[in-house]
Parts: structure tokens; C-alpha cells; sequence
């Protein structure tokens, strides 16, 4: 990083590091990159298009993984912009509005995109455990309500921290580690008390994403209490398949995330690669993998995206 750093300092402009030492090369890492964007947005495309079109899933599990679509989509649009922009044109400066508003919508969609993995986990947990009262329990006017919640909790965590960040003087370091802008590596630029960020940061967290967690897995542990209930060992496996999809998406967001918040919080010093790579694991391969997982243990969706290509 060393080449940027010694970039002579412009106020209201922030540089994003990217992979340092291969311009050369850049063309061609931007071709992977660019098929994962591709792939990400056309398969949650087809999964939002297959469920809107398709009258029959129209259920409320159904409604969760579209809305998992969609911010799967938000995603991989809010991160595409300025990576294409340095394999592309080299283009590094962003200035500090546009940084601050990519971290915003960054943040916001990753914690609401943990909220629907929440909302996925009551919905198996209420189709396993209360199945006689499934339709009662999520009607549509109450998955709307919680859809509506979800996205609220989303704004209202996020928004005061790029507000924050707004407040503070930016009077020497000025090089992101990232293909894009992240509260923790901004904050960390800041000349000026940074604790009021650092707090509200590790609270939104923990209130989010780390509380959803906790209610997955205790959604997971009644669902097994309840199952081990179950006389039939064909009707165990049966009613533990249709939570395997969920299961594999949990850990895919979950576990690059937690990996990434520890690394910018209490690691000192590590590999600006090291870095890069599990942000990009972050943000890229839950969008990307998702879809994949549900086109291929979901009967309903496969078949229908069989036949959607098929014609």
C-alpha cells in the first residue's frame, strides 16, 4: 500500500487500495469478478421473477427468500461500482460523500439481510413446531409488518454512523483498505474521537446481527427438540430437509462476517490481501451463493427455473 500512502493528501477525498502492485493484471482479475456480479444479479433476478410469477409459492417462506433476493441484488450493485471502477479505469478517488453513502447502504443491506435470515428461521420454526396454526401465525398484513420492521431496524442502526463519520476531520490518512468503503476502515482515518463510532458500531453489531444469531440458533434448538419428537425416522429427515437450504445461507453469511469484524477490531496487523479476500467473501459470495443453494434443494424453485430456461 505503500504507493498510496505516500498519495499527497487532497481533503474531502478518500482512495480505495484495492490490489496494490497488479494494474498490470487487472483486466483479467476483473473477469471473475465480473461473472460473480453477473451470476449474483441474474440468479436472484430469476428467483424474484419465478416467485412473483408463480402463484403457488406464493407463501410466506417463499416472500422471505425473495426479499433475500432482493437485498442479495442491493448488495452486489452497492459494492459493484467502485471495484469495476479500479480494474477497469484504475480509478481509486472517491470523495468523502460517496464513501460515506456506499458504507450506508453496505451496512444497512447487511443488516437487513441478517433480519430475513431471522425471519426465514421463525418461519421454519412455526411450519414445524405449530403447523396446525402456520397460515394464523403469518398471515400476509403481519409478514408485511415484519418485512417493514425489518428494513426500519436496518435504516435506524446505520444511518447516525455515517452522520458521524461526516463530523469527523480527515487530516493525514486518506487510503482505504478495500474495493469500498466499510465504517470500520473509514472510521479508523479519522483524526478526531472516534469512540462515539466505535460504540454505536459495535452496538448496531450486536443488536442486529449478532442478536439475530442468537435467535436463529435458539429457533434451531426448539425445531430439534420438536423433531426428535417425531416417531417416523423418514419424517425426521423430512422435516429437517426443509430446513438445510436455510441452514446453508446462515453459515455463508454468518461466518465470513464474524471473521471480518473481529479481523478490523482487534487485529493490528494483517495482510491488506488477507483483508480484501475475506471482505470479498463477505459481501460477494452469500449474493452469489444462495440462489445456487435453493435453485438446488428447493424442488419447487428447480423445477420452475428447469423449465424457465428449458423454453
Amino acid at each position: 500500500m505503500s504507493a498510496l500512502n505516500n498519495t499527497k493528501f487532497q481533503p474531502g477525498v478518500f482512495y480505495l487500495s484495492g490490489i496494490l502492485g497488479q494494474e498490470d493484471v487487472f483486466v483479467w482479475i476483473s473477469i471473475p469478478f465480473c461473472f460473480i456480479y453477473f451470476t449474483s444479479i441474474l440468479g436472484n433476478s430469476v428467483i424474484l421473477l419465478i416467485i412473483k410469477t408463480d402463484q403457488t409459492l406464493h407463501e410466506p417462506m417463499y416472500i422471505f427468500l425473495s426479499m433475500l433476493a432482493a437485498t442479495d441484488i442491493g448488495l452486489s450493485i452497492s459494492t459493484m461500482p467502485t471495484t469495476l471502477g479500479i480494474f477497469w479505469f484504475n480509478s481509486r478517488e472517491i470523495s468523502h460523500d460517496a464513501c460515506f453513502a456506499q458504507l450506508f447502504f453496505i451496512h444497512c443491506l447487511g443488516f437487513t439481510e441478517s433480519s430475513i435470515l431471522l425471519l426465514m428461521a421463525f418461519d421454519r420454526l412455526v411450519a414445524i413446531c405449530n403447523p396446525l396454526r402456520y397460515a394464523l401465525i403469518l398471515t400476509p398484513s403481519r409478514i408485511a409488518t415484519m418485512l417493514l420492521v425489518t428494513l426500519l431496524r436496518g435504516v435506524a442502526v446505520i444511518f447516525p454512523l455515517p452522520i458521524l463519520l461526516k463530523q469527523h476531520h480527515y487530516c493525514q490518512a486518506n487510503v482505504l483498505s478495500h474495493f469500498y468503503c466499510l465504517h470500520q476502515d473509514v472510521m479508523k482515518l479519522a483524526c478526531s474521537d472516534i469512540r462515539a463510532n466505535a460504540f454505536l458500531g459495535l452496538f448496531g453489531i450486536l443488536f442486529s446481527e449478532g442478536l439475530d444469531f442468537l435467535l436463529i440458533l435458539l429457533s434451531y434448538v426448539m425445531i430439534l427438540k420438536t423433531v426428535m419428537k417425531i416417531v417416523s425416522h423418514t419424517e425426521r429427515l423430512k422435516s429437517l430437509d426443509t430446513c438445510i437450504s436455510h441452514i446453508y445461507i446462515v453459515l455463508l453469511f454468518y461466518l465470513p462476517l464474524l471473521g471480518l469484524s473481529l479481523t478490523h477490531r482487534f487485529v493490528k496487523t494483517i495482510s491488506p490481501i488477507v483483508q480484501i479476500v475475506m471482505g470479498y467473501v463477505c459481501f460477494l459470495v452469500p449474493p452469489l451463493m444462495n440462489p445456487i443453494v435453493y435453485s438446488v434443494k428447493n424442488k419447487h424453485i428447480r423445477g420452475r427455473m428447469i423449465r424457465m430456461f428449458v423454453k
